[in-house]
């Protein structure tokens, strides 16, 4: 009788066990499969990108585009500031370099050029306004301040003034089509941040 008691308790503790172990297992294997910047710092020491052959560069390239699109949108933003895939990126051929930007780059980013340039004049300057808030922002709370005149080019989200002005002046799809593999580089954060916007429907408002 006793033992006919226990089982539903001991089946019911089991059934527990077995959830909580099952929830654990997945955080677990979550938590190691997450993309991290550390994890792409280690891929990009890893490999000596100077020395491999064509293919293996080409290869290479997609890798590291795919870490870096595994990142969420802050980490990549924080990272494409940094040295490691820089390195990498000094080292490339100019058509190697666009593998790498139309690798790295939003999907649709060329839609969202488009769409912005459908914009009125004013909500084009305010959308680029707000994004290099935003960005600023990211850069400050990386200990950076480009306002400061002591600003670290290298610093995550940093992005020159002075190209967002460009964007501004010449049109952002007239300038991104017209600039080398190295200003289309330094545009992604703010290409980045401005689809951000866009989807998000803040440029409309």
């Amino acid at each position: 009788m006793r033992n006919r008691q226990l089982r539903p308790i001991l089946l019911a503790a089991g059934t527990i066990l077995l959830v909580w172990l099952v929830a654990w297992a997945g955080f677990a294997i979550s938590r190691n499969s997450k993309m991290t910047a550390e994890k792409i710092r280690q891929y990009v020491h890893s490999v000596d990108f100077g020395k491999l052959s064509a293919e293996e560069r080409s290869k290479a390239i997609l890798a590291l585009a795919a870490k870096l699109n595994a990142l969420s949108r802050e980490d990549r933003l924080r990272l494409r500031g940094q040295e490691e895939w820089r390195n990498w990126f000094m080292q490339m051929t100019e058509s190697e370099k666009e593998q790498f930007i139309d690798a790295t780059l939003p999907a649709d980013v060329t839609q969202m050029i488009n769409a912005f340039e459908q914009l009125p004049a004013d909500k084009r300057k305010k959308t680029i306004d707000d994004a290099m808030k935003n960005l600023r922002r990211a850069s400050e709370q990386a200990g950076t301040d480009p306002s400061s005149g002591t600003v670290d080019t290298n610093s995550p989200a940093y992005l020159d003034p002075k190209l967002a002005q460009k964007a501004q002046t010449l049109g952002l799809k007239t300038f991104f089509s017209q600039s080398s593999p190295e200003t289309k580089a330094e545009l992604a954060p703010l290409l980045e941040e401005l689809q951000h916007q866009m989807e998000s429907g803040r440029a409309f408002h």
